[in-house]
C-alpha cells in the first residue's frame, strides 16, 4: 500500500537534518510518554516506549498522519507499564527494538551502545545508559537537538536505583557522560512525569536537578538514591513479566469489541467503516442518514434502503431505530454523522460506526445511489 506523506510540522532541520514531524503522547494512569517521530519527506517514522492500552490511538494517529512504522522502540524493560511493541507490531510489520542485555523475547532488533536506528534519511543513536536497570537506553536524534531518555533521566529527577540490577553509581556515570555531555541546548523527553512536566534540556539539569545538578557530585548523588525508601511499583509483577514477552500476551486474549467489522478508529477514538465494505454488506446493516430531508431527497440522492432521521430528531426517535443489525451512520461529509455515532455510543449501542467521508466517499466509489424523479414541468398557459 503507498503511504501517503506524513502531515505534521517541522521540528528539527538543524545541520542540514530534513523535517521531522514529532508527538509527544501520554498515558495517564501511569505517567508514561509515548513518542512517535518520523522524517516528513520519507513518512518513515519511530514509535518509542509505546503502552499497551493505548495501543489503539497509537495506531490511529500512525495511520492518521501516513506514517510507516519502522519500529518500535523501548527504552528499557519497565517495571510500572506494559510495552505496546509487540501489539505494533502484530498491526504494522514494524521491528521491536529492546538492549540486548535485556534478554527479552519476541526482539526483533536488539540494541547495543552505538547502534543507529534510521528512519528515512534521519536516525536515532543508540546510548546505553544503565543504572536505573543494566538495559536502559538513552536515543539520541543525530543533530544531537533531542534525546528521549527514558527512566535514566527525569525533569529534575532520575529513575530510582534499588531493584532491577540498579546501581547508583552506574546510573551517576551514565548521565553524567552520555546525558549531560550533550549539547546545552539538547531538549531532553523523559519516559515519565507525574507532575506535568513534558520536557526539559541539558542546561536546565545540569544546573538544577536536584539529585546531581549544580555543585553535587558523584557521592552526593549516591547519597541521595541510597535513602530515597520508594515502595516497589504497583505494577511490577505483571508489567514485567510481560514487557520481557515485549508485551505479547499470553493465555487467553479478551474479545475484540470492534469484531463485528473491520473497525478502524480515529485518533479520536471514533469508529469508522469505508464504503466498500458497507456496500458489500448492507444486508446485514442499518444504514442511518442523519442529513434533512432536503438533503436526503435532494439532488444529492440517498443511498437504498437507509433510514433518515436527521440529528437533530436523533435523540427523540432512537426508538425508531432497529437493534436487530449493526449501525452505520451517514451524512454529507461525515461530519454529522461522527456526532451522531458519539450520541449512539452513549445511548448505549456497541455495534455502531460511522460511515467514513460519507456520502461523498460513497459517490467518489461509485456506489448505488437513489435520486428524487424530476418534478414534471408545468405547461405554460
Amino acid at each position: 500500500m503507498a503511504v501517503a506523506p506524513a502531515r505534521g510540522f517541522s521540528l528539527s532541520a538543524a545541520a542540514g537534518g530534513a523535517p521531522l514531524l514529532f508527538r509527544q503522547l501520554f498515558d495517564a494512569d501511569t505517567g508514561t510518554f509515548t513518542y512517535l517521530i518520523a522524517e516528513v519527506a520519507s513518512a518513515e517514522g519511530l514509535l518509542i516506549d509505546p503502552v499497551f492500552e493505548q495501543h489503539d490511538r497509537d495506531l490511529s494517529l500512525i495511520q492518521e498522519l501516513g506514517i510507516q512504522l519502522v519500529a518500535c522502540l523501548d527504552t528499557h524493560a519497565h517495571a510500572d507499564h506494559v510495552t505496546g511493541s509487540w501489539l505494533m507490531h502484530d498491526a504494522t510489520g514494524s521491528v521491536i527494538g529492546l538492549a540486548a542485555v535485556a534478554g527479552a523475547e519476541n526482539v526483533t532488533l536488539p540494541l547495543r551502545h552505538g547502534d543507529q536506528v534510521a528512519f528515512g534519511s534521519r536516525a536515532l543513536e543508540v546510548r546505553a545508559t544503565p543504572g536505573h536497570t543494566d538495559g536502559c537506553l538513552t536515543f539520541v536524534l543525530d543533530d544531537h537537538s533531542l534525546a528521549f531518555t527514558g527512566d535514566a533521566l527525569l525533569v529534575r529527577g532520575c529513575g530510582r536505583c534499588d531493584f532491577q540490577q540498579g546501581n547508583a553509581h552506574t546510573l551517576y556515570r551514565s548521565i553524567t557522560e552520555q546525558i549531560l555531555s550533550l549539547p546545552d541546548s539538547c531538549l531532553l523527553y523523559p519516559s515519565h512525569d507525574y507532575s506535568g512536566r513534558t520536557l526539559s534540556s541539558v542546561s536546565e539539569e545540569r544546573a538544577f536537578n536536584a539529585r546531581l545538578g549544580g555543585e553535587a557530585d558523584e557521592r552526593d548523588f549516591v547519597g541521595y538514591m541510597e535513602n530515597l525508601e520508594l515502595p516497589h511499583p504497583r505494577r511490577l509483577a505483571v508489567a514485567l513479566p510481560a514487557n520481557l514477552r515485549s508485551g505479547r500476551p499470553r493465555g487467553h486474549t479478551p474479545p475484540d469489541p470492534d469484531g463485528w467489522a473491520p473497525i478502524r478508529r480515529s485518533y479520536a477514538g471514533l469508529p469508522q467503516l469505508e464504503s466498500h465494505w458497507v456496500s458489500e454488506h448492507r444486508d446485514s446493516l442499518t444504514l442511518l442518514d442523519v442529513r434533512s430531508a432536503d438533503e436526503f431527497n435532494g439532488p444529492d440522492g440517498h443511498i437504498p434502503g437507509s433510514l433518515l432521521i436527521p440529528l437533530q430528531d436523533l435523540e427523540q426517535r432512537l426508538g425508531e431505530i432497529p437493534t436487530g443489525q449493526p449501525l452505520v451512520v451517514l451524512c454529507h461529509s461525515g461530519s454529522r454523522s461522527a456526532l451522531a455515532t458519539q450520541e449512539l455510543l452513549k445511548a448505549g449501542r456497541s455495534q455502531v460506526a460511522n460511515l467514513r467521508g460519507g456520502l461523498r466517499a460513497w459517490q467518489r466509489e461509485g456506489l448505488p445511489l437513489e435520486h428524487p424523479m424530476p418534478t414534471p414541468a408545468q405547461p405554460t398557459p
